[in-house]
């Protein structure tokens, strides 16, 4: 019996250690050259998503869902419509919030670190973000898939966000999860879905 446990012990963790392999620095190369060749093309992007809100007291995760549309250079709105009807734009410099109705708007400007989590937006969104001066940045395969681990270096912004979890289709070298870690043990997965890329998008759309 202590025999099978053992063996079965080894069998599960030998499939999480398959799971997840770190890269060479050839295939980092050649992983971060194909994701830059992609963004570089993606002029819009619109995209479903799902969105899990894992917190530490709750058994079970906050579902929410909605599309995301992005046009460059720093274009982007989420639109959350299940459960509730609530929208952001990231705009000009200001964050337009429109929930059920009731408008509000923050200025990017006058807050650093509402600037820094703009631009992570922006690059999670298009697969640039690959800046080592502001990331310690790690690289992994998985089946079908490439995982790239960001840990801010600015002290303020690890406050907030411990660790940002990209993963891309390693066929099409675009993000298809973007995972965001929290100081604490709570953590934000957006999972995108159904994407187009550069169709038509007007700037009206980007109007909250």
């Amino acid at each position: 019996m202590k025999t099978k446990i053992a063996l079965l012990i080894l069998f599960i963790s030998g499939n999480l250690f398959a799971q997840e392999q770190k890269m060479s620095d050839a295939e980092i190369a050649a992983f971060k050259q194909d994701v830059n060749v992609v963004s570089n093309k993606i002029k819009t992007l619109s995209t479903d998503f799902i969105q899990y809100k894992h917190l530490d007291f709750l058994s079970k995760d906050i579902e929410t869902s909605g599309k995301m549309i992005f046009k460059e250079p720093s274009l982007l709105q989420w639109q959350y419509k299940k459960p509730y009807n609530y929208s952001i734009v990231f705009k000009n410099g200001k964050i337009l919030i429109n929930d059920e109705g009731k408008k509000s708007a923050v200025d990017i400007g006058n807050s650093k670190i509402f600037g820094r989590i703009n631009k992570l937006i922006v690059g999670s969104v298009s697969g640039n973000m690959f800046d080592d001066k502001e990331f310690t940045i790690s690289y992994f395969k998985l089946k079908g898939q490439n995982l790239a681990k960001f840990v801010p270096k600015d002290a303020t912004l690890k406050k907030y966000i411990k660790q940002i979890e990209l993963t891309f289709d390693k066929e099409e070298a675009t993000v298809v999860q973007v995972k965001l870690l929290e100081s604490s043990e709570d953590y934000t997965r957006i999972v995108l879905k159904n994407k187009v890329i550069n169709a038509k998008i007007d700037d009206s759309v980007f109007t909250n």
